[in-house]
Formats: C-alpha cells, sequence, structure tokens
C-alpha cells in the first residue's frame, strides 16, 4: 500500500508554464516536504501525477501553472478519486501561468516571492471555500468558449511559439505582449473579414434566465429543451467566475447564483473592442450585442467547425459543445477567506 501523506500538501507545476524557472523549482524543493513537489511536462505525465496523488492520500494539492493546468489536475484527480470512491482533497493555486484567471477568485499571488509567500500563508491559515465548476466535453474548468475567443487563444499560442525562438523577445514570450500581437495582429484582423457563425443554444437542463443590462432576469424562464439563442455571433462563452483572464471581468453575472453559471453570446465588432475595452475589462459595458443567460447545462451547436477553448487551454474544434454545472463542488484553498478557527 502506497505511503500516507494526509496532513501533507502535494504541488504540481507545469514545466512548461510562463514563470516555471530551474530555479524556482529548486526553491519549491527546498520549502516543500521531500516527494511531495511534482513537475509535470505533458498530459500523460499530468495523469500518472494524479494517479500517484490519489494513491498517497494528499489532503490538499496545489497546481502551479495556468487555469488549463488547474483544470487538467483537478480532471484527473476528480476521475481517479470516484473511480476509488475516495473523498476529493482540497485544490489550490500557485500562480505561474499566464491569464490565471482563478488568481484573481483566490488571491493567489503573482511573481516567484509571492508564490513562496502563498506557501507560508496556506501553512499557517489555509482559509478555503466550496469552488463550482464546469464539465465540457468531459473537462472540468471554471470557464470554456466556442468561437472568436478560442480563436484568439489559438493565435496567442502559435505567436508566443514564434517569439520564444527570438532571443531578444523570448522573455516576453509567454505573458501580455503575446497576447496583445496576437489579438492586434491576428485575431481583430481575422474577425474583420471573417462572417459570423450560425449558432444555436439549447438549454438542456433546469430553467434558463436570459438576462437584462442590470443582471436581472428578463421574460419568462427557459425551458429543458428550448433554445436560448439562434442565430449568427461570433462567440458562445460561459464561466462560473467573473474571470477570463488578466483581471478581465468578462463574466460580470457569474456570481449571482451558485446553481447557475453565465453564460455569454457575443457579437462585439472590432471597432467595439476598440472603442469600449476599459469597460469591456471591467465588466461594465452593456450593449444588445452581448446577450447574457443564467444556465446549469447548455448545447452550443453550429453549422460550421469552430474553435474551442477550456479553461484557457485551446480545446480543438467541433460542431457541437455540452457544458454543464459540475454537480459536486470543489474545496479551494482560498487566500481571501478567514482561516478556520
Amino acid at each position: 500500500m502506497s505511503e500516507i501523506h494526509r496532513d501533507r500538501v502535494a504541488v504540481v507545476i507545469n514545466g512548461n508554464a510562463k514563470d516555471v524557472t530551474r530555479e524556482l523549482v529548486d526553491v519549491l524543493d527546498q520549502i516543500i516536504a521531500s516527494g511531495d513537489l511534482f513537475v509535470s511536462r505533458s498530459l500523460e505525465e499530468g495523469r500518472e501525477i494524479a494517479l500517484e496523488i490519489v494513491s498517497r492520500g494528499y489532503q490538499t494539492v496545489l497546481t502551479g501553472g495556468g487555469d488549463g493546468t488547474f483544470s487538467q489536475m483537478v480532471t484527473a484527480i476528480v476521475r481517479a478519486c470516484e473511480a476509488e470512491g475516495r473523498p476529493y482533497p482540497r485544490f489550490g493555486l500557485l500562480r505561474l501561468g499566464t491569464g490565471n484567471a482563478l488568481a484573481w477568485v483566490l488571491g493567489a499571488q503573482k511573481h516567484h516571492r509571492g508564490v513562496v509567500a502563498d506557501l507560508g500563508r496556506l501553512r499557517r491559515e489555509g482559509g478555503h471555500r466550496d469552488l463550482r465548476l464546469l464539465e465540457v466535453e468531459g473537462t472540468l474548468a471554471p470557464f470554456a468558449g466556442v468561437g472568436v475567443d478560442a480563436l484568439a487563444l489559438r493565435h496567442f499560442n502559435e505567436v508566443r511559439d514564434v517569439i520564444a525562438k527570438v532571443p531578444v523577445l523570448r522573455r516576453f514570450g509567454r505573458g501580455r505582449f503575446s497576447y496583445f500581437v496576437a489579438i492586434a495582429g491576428r485575431t481583430l484582423p481575422e474577425v474583420l473579414v471573417r462572417s459570423h457563425a450560425h449558432m444555436r443554444v439549447i438549454n438542456d437542463g433546469a430553467d434558463a434566465y436570459r438576462l437584462g443590462p442590470n443582471g436581472q432576469p428578463e421574460g419568462a424562464p427557459i425551458r429543458h429543451g428550448e433554445t436560448l439563442f439562434e442565430g449568427l455571433a461570433r462567440a458562445v462563452t460561459f464561466s462560473s467566475i467573473p474571470y477570463w483572464g488578466f483581471g478581465s471581468r468578462i463574466f460580470p453575472f457569474a456570481d449571482d447564483r451558485e446553481d447557475r453559471f453565465n453564460l455569454r453570446v457575443v457579437n462585439l465588432e472590432s471597432i467595439d473592442v476598440a472603442l469600449h475595452i476599459h469597460e469591456i475589462w471591467k465588466g461594465t459595458y452593456r450593449t444588445p450585442r452581448l446577450i447574457d443567460f443564467l444556465v446549469d447545462a447548455v448545447r452550443i451547436e453550429s453549422e460550421e467547425i469552430l474553435p474551442v477553448q477550456i479553461g484557457g487551454d485551446a480545446a480543438g474544434t467541433a460542431r457541437s459543445v455540452h457544458a454543464r454545472l459540475y454537480p459536486h463542488p470543489i474545496a479551494v484553498v482560498d487566500f481571501y477567506a478567514p482561516p478556520p478557527v
């Protein structure tokens, strides 16, 4: 039988993440108990690490990377726990990736000193709360999308890989610089010439609600099997947390109800983004080109194959995507929450 590690913390670092360096790994290895630090550089390694963590019985698992790393590791560990009939551990995030939407929700600090400080805070305080995640095509994640947001993510990955090959720019290749170059140089020009996609969003769960500009429900509830939206759209995005990345509050109504998540149909043009980027970033921009719903399960269909992103990671392309609010919340380390008494 594997050694039991009930009172220790497992830390899983994405070796490909933006802020993961050999120096940081060495520092963490000195702080974390021997054998509790895992470095993953592929999905397959991540799955193997997840099985090892579950077999050892850790009660807390921290992921070091972005939202995609968190989503992949939580999914693998939750599936392994369910298969073996074990309770889920508590999860947490060390801010070492690019977008880090969850870091804004959970209070994780950036840069190496902040990560080390968070480990110290965890040992002293350990406040936590429950977090609802989405299940999107089998993956647990805080947010996902179909359409132009996934296209922007694909462009970012392509630009990042190119910049990483240029020595003088390499240090900027995994952060905001690559996002700016990708969106300004690739995504916005393509949106100008790319036609909208015809999409249909079907309620696949309990009653859904269309929201007005102030976030209050408008009209009658939308029943199971009925259509929430059908028509031309740039993207359909959805989230159980308000943030998308870099502190951008793209889903302003995600916190309104614990039993629903915020789905947003996006029809913004490039000029809308250019003129209202600050309001969009803050989540205060209101326009008929943004249509919001509160839902607990949906199916998104398209007449054409569209790019998909799940938890900030490119997830290929599809004509149909299913998403639901995962029925079992997970406990997460929350540095905003008070320590337990």
